[in-house]
């Protein structure tokens, strides 16, 4: 860029300063803690007790707020964060005390605190810290915000979630529906093809026009013919009357045609004519008729196989599948689980009329590790279920389906990160001052009997994780880690006993790596960690491994 167009260019906005509430009942502290922050751009609100504390958090919006764990009474900064997190769930809490507890700051982390700093604070700690809990709590908003103008746009509330994966098919999504492509859309039952389909439908230039959906496994083929190409009367016996065809119905618009996996070769043959010729003949006419349908098609069948077997036409599935859209199943998206579940809780509380306060641990855990085959449709069924059945506005075990409770996790479900340390791996003071991507233990366990696993490790919807860039030392190491034997799928937990926490750390994390193809920013989301917590670890592995 020359000098001129560099000096006529519009200056980039300057990022809008953090908001920031800082709590201390000690005031010569809490305004050394803002004038700290201060210093750094933030803006900050000063209060001194628990009740100020409260006001403001429902009064405004913060992106962090900075607590003392000790405030009028014993860990009175507990119910500031715990309002905080309720009130607004992107601000992240960071809590300061003077004492040095490890239960206390597990029972931070299990309400969500973003970090737990001990007195006397490193400023320069406190500053980093905060500004990285801002970072996070705006990504999180920004996140939230893209979901909601989703719903509006697209139509449609299933789409929840911020997973890698679901936020990849969005976007594929977006790049798809301003064309005229034809689309066939793949995924397992329940994952909400349709949706996508009229999703698609809503962000074309034919959204002023109908919107047709057709399941073909639900109609004989006879049936299916005349509701697609429409008949003439007397075409057949029960034909008193002319009828006209989805195709003709839906002209200028989109026709969904769902299961199309299960047409039959002789509607194969005319529905590829249509692609083809653009126009349709009712069954018993002789007259043709031009249509201008984009033709969206779903099916959770393999289609290759079926041409494989001469079962389903090459030249009309190479038709239908002009642009594939895979939907992930809920398995590959096991994150967005507690997202969900508050989503479509949220709703069913609204239709019945009802209050629901939370989930159990407990509840949460017999969710989150169930194996959801039937997708987010069984999730959203199940969560109407619970409000349903409810009766005091706290969801707890008693209020599960029994295919819940009874199920037993499959070796293939995911890996269910732990997001504190497991009472055997416990904080050692004075180390209590580090992120929550630190203080999280670089391991996942194996998906094993809910009972098995102790209620203080229970993903929540409101655990977080910093963004952690690469730390100095370790840009450019490249940790390479031998690979391991394919980890048998067969391993119940009775056999892991003896093995050793860093043993399982480390299978979990290459066989983690392994499935990622070798991405470590993918492993890391997807095993809950930091990336410097998982770039550490891979290095002491290569150190390990290197001394032997």
């Amino acid at each position: 860029m020359s000098k001129s167009s560099e000096k006529n260019a519009s200056p980039t906005p300057p990022e809008e300063p953090l908001e920031v509430l800082v709590v201390d009942d000690e005031p010569a502290h809490a305004e050394v803690v803002a004038a700290a922050l201060e210093k750094v751009g933030a803006e900050c609100v000063v209060v001194h007790s628990r009740r100020e504390a409260l006001d403001e958090i429902k009064r405004r919006v913060f992106d962090v707020v900075v607590t003392d764990l000790m405030l009028e009474t014993d860990d009175a900064g507990l119910e500031v964060l715990k309002a905080a997190k309720q009130e607004r769930s992107e601000t992240e809490v960071v809590l300061m005390t003077a004492f040095n507890g490890v239960e206390t700051a597990v029972e931070a982390m299990l309400e969500g605190a973003f970090n737990y700093l001990q007195k006397p604070l490193d400023l320069k700690r406190l500053r980093s810290i905060v500004q990285k809990a801002g970072e996070t709590s705006r990504l999180r908003r920004v996140n939230r915000n893209l979901n909601e103008r989703l719903d509006e746009k697209f139509g449609f509330d299933g789409v929840v979630g911020s997973s890698p994966a679901m936020l990849k098919t969005i976007e594929r999504l977006k790049r798809i529906a301003p064309t005229d492509a034809t689309v066939l859309i793949l995924g397992e039952t329940g994952t909400g093809k349709e949706l996508f389909a009229q999703a698609l439908h809503q962000n074309s230039p034919r959204k002023n026009k109908p919107f047709v959906a057709l399941n073909c496994a639900a109609l004989s083929e006879h049936l299916l013919e005349s509701e697609l190409f429409g008949h003439v009367k007397g075409a057949f016996t029960d034909a008193t009357s002319d009828r006209v065809g989805k195709f003709e119905y839906a002209n200028g618009g989109t026709i969904f045609l769902d299961e199309v996996g299960d047409m039959s070769p002789s509607t194969q043959v005319k529905l590829l004519r249509v692609l083809e010729n653009r126009e349709i003949t009712p069954v018993g006419s002789n007259k043709t008729i031009k249509v201008n349908v984009r033709l969206v098609s779903a099916t959770n069948r393999k289609l290759e196989e079926a041409v494989e077997k001469g079962f389903f036409r090459a030249d009309l599935y190479h038709r239908l599948k002009v642009v594939t859209l895979k939907l992930p199943s809920l398995k590959e998206r096991a994150g967005d689980v507690p997202m969900l579940l508050d989503h479509f809780m949220k709703i069913f509380a609204k239709k019945y009329g009802k209050t629901i306060k939370g989930v159990t641990q407990a509840a949460r855990r017999k969710l989150f590790l169930y194996d959801w085959p039937g997708n987010a449709r069984e999730l959203r069924n199940v969560a109407e279920s619970v409000v349903v059945v409810d009766f005091d506005g706290l969801i707890d075990v008693d209020d599960l389906p029994d295919e819940i409770l009874d199920a037993t996790p499959t070796a293939t479900a995911p890996l269910v990160p732990l997001a504190l340390p497991t009472p055997e791996r416990t904080l050692e003071p004075p180390t209590l001052d580090v992120s929550f991507a630190d203080v999280a233990p670089s391991v996942a366990v194996p998906v094993v009997a809910p009972e098995t696993l102790d209620a203080s490790v229970v993903p929540s919807s409101s655990f977080s994780s910093s963004a952690a860039s690469v730390p100095p030392g370790l840009s450019g190491v490249s940790a390479s880690v031998p690979a391991p034997a394919p980890l048998d799928s067969s391993r119940t937990l009775k056999s892991l006993v003896g093995v050793s926490l860093e043993e399982l750390e480390r299978i979990f994390i290459q066989e983690t790596l392994r499935s990622t193809g070798g991405n470590r920013e993918e492993t890391a989301k997807i095993l809950g960690l930091g990336e410097r917590t998982l770039y550490r670890r891979l290095k002491e592995f290569a150190q390990t491994d290197g001394a032997k």
